[in-house]
């Protein structure tokens, strides 16, 4: 798929950091510094933070400031340097701790991040938000048990907070525990029944458990609500396609098509769906078509199975025996030209290309039965 799903990011909100109150010219810079935050107008508090570091050059207001004007300015390794200089002389300010570990996420030093929001759980706070900012890095790192902890304790304090739902959504789904994914997908949709992201993700979930059914529901209502939803109608049709429903399932991948008429990987779906129906004709067209944006192992097959199904046996080895150097240890393409050399009277030559996967550590017992009955002559 050309299209990526992640998981739904945290507002950033703006710094709820409190200079102190009295006529010092220093605090009351400090405060209008802070209001121009939190008004977005980031030249003016730039302009006030740096006034104040010329007169206290360790003002940790200033610093976390300046670090908060820097990141939402992108410049994220600026930003991680005023926020360290904060922490040299006040190790423990948090608002420092939460600027300095985004940053990390933002860049995708996941691992950096970590550590620092770790340093900030240590003094004992349980801030929702920045748990479960914690519990996605973690995520990220593919630390299930960690990730899935935080996530929890976001729920202990917040019994419906849909940062954790999602994030626990996500969590199950990547480790293939889509039966728990589905139980945190469905408490998010009894919350917000037109999210659109848990309306698509318990459809993938039921997609991936083969119960093709229950996840064309939910695909549908996410339709409703937008007709042209990729990963609705990516899901649909595949839903489709894997009850064997293939005219359905053309359906949709042509919707797709018509507003992403680029997508070569949706146009060897829509070939499969033609080849599969017997439509041999249009399913080379949608094949040759994806190849002519790039080369696609799926297109290369695909019209290696119209040869074979048009009685081209020796054109669909050669076209397979390419893609066997790309893929040494796909199965499929060794049961395929196995079966054109039966097909062309060389059995030998199927037991060789069956052999030669069973040497180069292929697993598949099917081919090994498929091996064992050509050695056996039966």
């Amino acid at each position: 798929m050309t299209k990526d799903s992640d998981s739904a990011e945290i507002p950033e909100g703006h710094m709820d950091v409190t200079p102190p109150e009295g006529k010092n010219p220093v605090a009351e810079m400090s405060k209008r510094g802070y209001h121009y935050l939190k008004t977005d107008n980031l030249d003016e508090a730039e302009k006030l933070f740096q006034q104040i570091l010329e007169q206290d050059e360790a003002n940790n207001y200033a610093l976390v400031g300046l670090g908060e004007v820097m990141k939402r300015r992108k410049r994220y390794a600026e930003a991680i340097e005023y926020y360290q200089s904060c922490l040299a002389t006040h190790v423990g300010n948090k608002y420092a701790l939460i600027g300095l570990a985004d940053c990390y996420r933002s860049m995708r030093y996941f691992k950096q991040a970590i550590e620092i929001w770790d340093r900030y759980l240590e003094q004992g706070e349980y801030d929702v938000t920045v748990l479960t900012r914690i519990a996605d890095a973690y995520r990220k790192v593919k630390d299930l048990n960690r990730s899935r902890d935080i996530y929890l304790k976001v729920l202990e304090i917040d019994p419906e907070n849909p940062y954790a739902l999602t994030g626990l959504g996500h969590l199950h789904f990547d480790f293939k525990e889509y039966t728990e994914a589905i139980r945190f997908w469905e408490r998010m949709l009894l919350r917000d029944p037109a999210n659109i992201k848990a309306l698509t993700s318990l459809g993938n979930c039921y997609r991936k458990l083969r119960e093709f059914r229950k996840g064309l529901v939910y695909f549908e209502r996410a339709l409703e609500l937008e007709p042209d939803n990729f990963y609705a109608l990516f899901g649909m049709a595949d839903c489709y396609r894997g009850s064997d429903e293939h005219e359905e399932s053309l359906k949709y991948w042509k919707r797709i098509l018509d507003t992403d008429p680029e997508n070569k990987v949706i146009m060897t779906r829509a070939g499969d769906s033609y080849r599969l129906m017997g439509d041999l004709e249009n399913a080379e067209h949608y094949y040759r078509e994806a190849l002519n944006r790039e080369f696609d192992s799926y297109a290369v097959l695909g019209l290696a199975l119209i040869n074979k199904t048009r009685g081209n046996f020796q054109e669909a080895i050669d076209s397979l025996a390419g893609l066997m150097q790309h893929e040494p240890l796909n199965a499929r393409l060794y049961s395929e030209v196995a079966e054109c050399h039966v097909a062309l009277g060389d059995r030998k030559a199927a037991i060789e290309t069956l052999t030669r996967y069973v040497r180069l550590g292929g697993k598949s017992s099917h081919l090994q039965e498929d091996l064992d009955r050509m050695k056996s002559g039966s």
